[in-house]
């Protein structure tokens, strides 16, 4: 029954990388990556609704849900979440196979791709496009790397013990950060985001999470990414999500370049499907996107699906 999983904990150098798995070992391997600040829960809803000839596993990135927080003085750069799925699948012995993610998820999902093309068979992006976009601005791009460095050297002198809090304060806190969370869906995020002391529940996520430094692409670098990569690409947003393309500000030089060239170029090869719901709507309504994942999962020519 899908409904059913198992934890797996994958050894790494400075601890090991956990995950949860669903359905046969044998069957077509899934592996689906959460959000920033997210875990591998995220994934509770959706997956017993998809095939049940697959196998899927949902990692917990580094410094995140379950898995082992990085070594002290290291920051977390964009690309040792892509390394974490490259340790996951050598330590699963994959050589093929599908990658699902959610939001940032699906900016490392597609780094991986983008990297390891003949490794993935199919990508499926939940509000995401697949990476992360670049700062138009110089001077933007030179205050955010700065303040990675500062953010850390901060965390670091200031020691902070993480905070413990009431289950029911926990909760608030996490719905309170984000809008799209409902209280259920908060709830199944923190059963594996959190962790029960005597003074209360204590987050696992590693401060450190919020200075990470991300890697980015001009437009032109990322049309022809995607381009390497048609066919076998699922886009689903959300349409009160952050990436609905008709909502987002055409002042942005960038998403607007990009929309034209989902428009122009991209559009034959990729499918792009928007679905009512939030950002997090595979969590908190699997349903409005179960059928269309499954049916992507199922299509022996991915061109003819849906």
């Amino acid at each position: 029954i899908l409904g059913m999983f198992s934890e797996l904990k994958f050894p790494v150098p400075w601890g090991h990388v956990a995950a949860k798995a669903w359905g046969p070992s044998e069957g077509h391997p899934v592996l689906c990556l959460h959000g920033w600040l997210d875990n591998a829960n995220t994934f509770d809803k959706l997956i017993p609704l998809l095939p049940r000839d697959c196998y899927y596993v949902a990692m917990d990135f580094s410094g995140h849900g379950l898995s082992s927080h990085r070594p002290a003085g290291s920051p977390y750069h964009f690309l040792d979440y892509v390394t974490d799925v490259r340790r996951v699948a050598a330590a699963l012995q994959w050589r093929r196979f599908t990658l699902m993610g959610h939001s940032m998820g699906g900016s490392v999902a597609g780094m991986f791709c983008f990297l390891y093309p003949e490794m993935v068979d199919k990508l499926i992006l939940l509000e995401n496009l697949g990476f992360l976009l670049a700062p138009e601005d110089t001077e933007a791009w030179l205050k955010s790397e700065r303040m990675v460095i500062d953010r850390l050297l901060s965390l670091e002198a200031k020691q902070q013990i993480p905070k413990a809090r009431s289950p029911e304060a926990a909760l608030q806190r996490l719905l309170e950060a984000n809008r799209h969370l409902t209280a259920e869906g908060g709830a199944i995020l923190l059963q594996r985001g959190a962790t029960e002391t005597p003074a209360g529940l204590v987050y696992n996520r590693d401060l450190r999470v919020r200075t990470q430094s991300r890697e980015s692409f001009t437009v032109e670098q990322c049309v022809k990414l995607l381009q390497k990569i048609q066919d076998r690409v699922l886009i689903i947003v959300a349409q009160d999500g952050l990436l609905v393309p008709h909502k987002l500000d055409s002042t942005n030089h960038f998403v607007k370049a990009l929309q034209e060239a989902f428009e122009s170029t991209l559009k034959e090869h990729i499918q792009l499907v928007e679905v009512p719901g939030s950002h997090f709507v595979h969590l908190n309504e699997p349903k409005v996107v179960s059928g269309i994942i499954s049916n992507f999962l199922t299509a022996q020519n991915t061109r003819a699906r849906l």
